[in-house]
């Protein structure tokens, strides 16, 4: 009895380690990938890299999961489509955002989306004082004055809006739809939507072969690779270790865009960075110990 016990505490164990390295070459890719599309913007622009970004995604996702639309119902299709436009709108705008005021602070005011779903599961003191304290870490890595790109900020907080809605859309078609039949069909519905974008970028000749090099690369780092190893991965961890480890999505960003765009954060922003990543793991954890 002893000896399977071990047993079974060692296999938990080693299948979270895996989970876990699973989940930060998860966050790297994605960011990495954000980060080498933001190459194309001089070219393409960010809603062009966006649109390649979507077409990359359905091309390598539709052959895999082969989705039977046809017998899709409303129920499944309202919330589809909903999921698809928000793919769309939380990529345009995250991508104007890193294009304005960088890729780690566009990631960081993003990462509230997800905050804002952990804490609006309760109304306890602690979350109170969570939310207060991501409005504080917002604030340090922000500093607003006169001189603040208020587009970008704006751009970047939407995005935390389409987040939020990306995991409630989520969470209802996980009920409704099997293995990743959503997020393909969703991810079809975005390219979709983005095809006259296409079609404008490829009749004014701006869709060159560096264009499009950086648009496969992001929408394969930062679409496919991440969804695929979220979804190998909440097969062995619990969804609330998942939320904590999410936390390093701003951190990598702050890295990947000092190393590959040369982004360099000033110490202000180190620390708001660090205050919201902190905020994050508490939120989660005391959401997770009620459940």
């Amino acid at each position: 009895m002893t000896v399977a016990l071990e047993d079974r505490t060692v296999t938990r164990r080693g299948s979270r380690l895996a989970g876990l390295a699973m989940m930060m070459g998860g966050a790297a890719s994605n960011q990495t990938g954000a980060a080498i599309g933001a190459h194309a913007f001089d070219l393409i622009g960010p809603s062009g890299v966006v649109a390649v970004r979507q077409f990359v995604a359905a091309s390598v996702l539709l052959p895999v999961v082969r989705p039977n639309f046809r017998r899709f119902t409303w129920a499944q299709w309202w919330p589809t489509i909903l999921l698809g436009t928000v793919f769309v709108a939380m990529n345009l705008t995250l991508y104007t955002a890193i294009d304005r005021i960088g890729l780690g602070l566009a990631v960081t005011l993003e990462f509230l989306g997800p905050l804002a779903v952990a804490l609006a599961a309760s109304r306890s003191r602690l979350d109170l004082l969570c939310a207060a304290g991501a409005g504080a870490g917002v604030y340090v890595l922000v500093l607003p004055s006169g001189s603040s790109d208020w587009v970008g900020i704006g751009c970047g907080i939407v995005a935390a809006c389409c987040w939020a809605s990306y995991i409630l859309l989520n969470r209802l078609l996980g009920r409704r739809l099997p293995g990743l039949q959503a997020t393909a069909a969703a991810t079809t519905v975005a390219a979709v939507l983005t095809l006259p974008l296409v079609i404008i970028l490829v009749v004014q000749g701006r869709m060159t072969p560096a264009a499009l090099a950086y648009g496969l690369a992001a929408g394969l780092m930062a679409s496919v690779v991440p969804y695929v190893i979220d979804l190998l991965a909440l097969r062995r961890v619990p969804t609330g270790y998942f939320g904590v480890v999410m936390s390093v999505h701003p951190v990598f960003a702050a890295l990947a865009g000092l190393v590959l765009l040369g982004q360099v954060l000033a110490l202000h922003e180190w620390i708001g960075i660090a205050v919201v990543v902190a905020v994050n793991v508490v939120a989660v954890r005391q959401n997770a110990g009620r459940g």
